[in-house]
């Protein structure tokens, strides 16, 4: 028998889980707490048992999806030897996302929610502040001009990029641009 405490954790995970798929899916503002309770197998009252609102379980599972990807952009960066390689290694940790894809799209939803929600858009503005941070340390280890402006940039070029795939335009000739500005 598994403990009343991690059945609690499981259920509030597999809300989740299902908060990320619905977000790309369904939009955010349509995400409603039956829609989110049928997608965990939960009955409603369950959702508002673990969180306050439907927004607090978006936000949390936008939040957390967000965290993910720059760790993994953050270490491939980080763990480049030059700032050319660290380009390459950012632009290729984003080459797997579309504009279309789910985890895209969970992001613009999410950008797109922030500008209603302040508590949202201050969590995103911590995340990207502290992966500036990180970028900018790591660039002025390497000697790179002015490297908080170029974490700056940097971080909103890989967004941009993000942003723009969905349009169709290649990033390859951006890779050309992006090293000049580390050099």
């Amino acid at each position: 028998m598994v403990p009343t405490a991690k059945q609690g954790q499981a259920v509030r995970q597999r809300l989740l889980a299902a908060a990320a798929e619905l977000i790309p899916e369904r939009g955010w503002s349509a995400v409603s707490t039956r829609i989110l309770a049928d997608r965990a197998e939960v009955t409603p009252s369950v959702v508002h048992y673990h969180f306050s609102s439907v927004q607090e379980v978006l936000s949390e599972a936008a939040i957390t999806a967000m965290r993910q990807v720059l760790a993994v952009t953050d270490e491939l960066f980080t763990s480049a030897t030059t700032p050319a390689a660290a380009i390459d290694a950012m632009l290729a940790s984003v080459a797997q996302y579309d504009g279309t894809d789910p985890m895209s799209l969970l992001f613009v939803e999410t950008y797109l929610a922030a500008t209603r929600d302040e508590r949202l858009r201050a969590q995103i503005a911590a995340l990207v502040t502290d992966f500036r941070t990180r970028v900018a340390d790591w660039l002025a280890i390497h000697q790179v001009a002015e490297p908080a402006a170029t974490a700056a940039v940097l971080a909103a070029t890989i967004d941009g990029l993000l942003l723009h795939r969905a349009l169709g335009p290649d990033s390859a000739a951006a890779t050309a641009v992006l090293r000049r500005l580390v050099s």
